[in-house]
Order: structure tokens, then sequence, then C-alpha cells
């Protein structure tokens, strides 16, 4: 009834009067188009700090970059896009798997590569872009310095011995890594292949290869037989690892 009665007075009046309406309902009567998408930031996408950066090829290490393929994943119905970068060098070559989306720009007269992506927008490609970089510059190191880990065995009668085991090799002349910490039997972990392994020391042990994700994970198995507890301070530190110690407890 308010409705049929509002038309019919807005249709009687004359084309000369105008008709004011309330502030409040002028958004709702105004034929504009909709107002423009707000970002919750107002700040604009700023470029990866590592995968800004250019990569630097010291001499020796050649970086080859192969076609795009699709990869087959059985997680997922959508179409992944990937390219192989194969990095070889004096110390052996490795194989990364690089996301489509990161584009590889290389100079052979600086010996450079340039990474980036494609859209700057989208969080995924962000992410990627200097994950990939960090990747990358790992493979690049590896091949051509190494990488090295060192563990530090702390504790009274902790002792570490580096040691073939002919009776438990996966390959002809793997070495293991021998640990006496406090246990009734030894722990023994044999090296990966590629893997070189030392004891300098009794409570020293030097772990070196080219591949730093698979280096690190070895380090940290050997690590998780004794994690460094925080009143006494014993146990397995890599590298430069430190704890905090704590006060005893007093009943």
């Amino acid at each position: 009834m308010l409705a049929s009665s509002t038309r019919r007075a807005l249709a009687s009046s004359s084309p000369s009067s105008t008709i004011t309406l309330p502030s409040f309902l002028l958004p709702a009567f105004s034929s504009s188009q909709s107002p423009t998408k707000r970002n919750f930031s107002a700040t604009t996408a700023r470029p990866s700090k590592l995968g800004r950066n250019p990569i630097s090829i010291p001499p020796g290490v050649e970086l080859s970059i192969g076609d795009l393929f699709v990869k087959k994943d059985v997680t997922t119905y959508l179409q992944q896009q990937q390219r192989t970068v194969t990095v070889k060098g004096p110390l052996g070559s490795q194989e990364l798997q690089v996301p489509g989306f990161v584009n590889l720009d290389l100079d052979q007269d600086t010996r450079r590569i340039t990474l980036s992506v494609q859209d700057k927008d989208q969080k995924k490609q962000m992410e990627m872009w200097g994950t990939t970089w960090a990747y990358l510059n790992n493979f690049i190191m590896g091949v051509s310095e190494g990488h090295t880990a060192v563990l530090r065995l702390v504790g009274i009668g902790y002792r570490a011995t580096v040691e073939p085991r002919p009776e438990k090799e996966d390959y002809q002349g793997q070495l293991f890594v021998c640990l006496k910490l406090g246990f009734s039997h030894p722990v023994e972990l044999g090296l990966p292949k590629g893997m070189k392994a030392s004891a300098p020391l009794p409570t020293r042990v030097l772990l070196e290869g080219i591949n730093k994700e698979e280096l690190m994970s070895y380090a940290a198995n050997l690590r998780k037989w004794r994690k460094p507890e925080p009143y006494k301070g014993k146990g397995i530190f890599i590298n430069d690892e430190t704890i905090k110690l704590k006060q005893k407890k007093i009943k």
C-alpha cells in the first residue's frame, strides 16, 4: 500500500518540480556503478627480498634450464607446469624442479641468473619466489664448495666414531656414524650415498655433502637421540646451536 501510493505521488508530480530525498536514501537510488573494491592493506605489493637479488654463478659451475612440462600429481586434478634446472659443478650435479610461474633469466656474459614471478598479486607465487631462490642458491653452493655440519657431543662418556659395518651396508663401502650416548647399545646410523663423515675429535662429528637439505636432515636424525636438555646442558648440538639453562628444580 505504501509503495503503490508513493509511486502514484511521483507519477502525478509535475516535471518542473524537484523531489529531494533524505541523505540516507541516496545510495539506494543512485544509478552509479558499485564502489571499487578496497583491499585489506593499503600497501603496494613488494618484491621478495631474496628473489629480487641475482645469483652469481661461480667459475666451473654450469647451469641449464629445461623446457616446461606438466607434472602429474594424484592429489589434485589441476595441471601443474614445472621445469627442470640442472646444476653441475666440480663436486657433482643436482636437479631442481622449479614451478612454471617462476621465470629464470640466465645471463651468460655476467654469469648471473635472475628470478621473477608472473603475478605478484598471488600469494602462492610470492611464497615460491624466495623459496626457489634459496633452493637454487644452495644447489649452486653445494656443487661448487659443498655444505658442512658440525655435531658437538656434550656429556660425560659421550663419544663418536665413523666405522664400516659390512653386515649392514646398503651400498658397497658405506660408513656408519657410531655414537655412545649412555644407552646399553651404541647408536649406528648409515651415511647416505654421496655424503662424507669424519670424527676429528671423540666429541665432534663433521658431515660433508652437496645437498644441504639431505645433510641437515641426517644431522637432525642423529640429534634426536640426545636432544639438548636445559638443566645440565647435555646433548647433541648442531653447528652454533645453544640452549638457555634453567635453574634446578627444588622440591
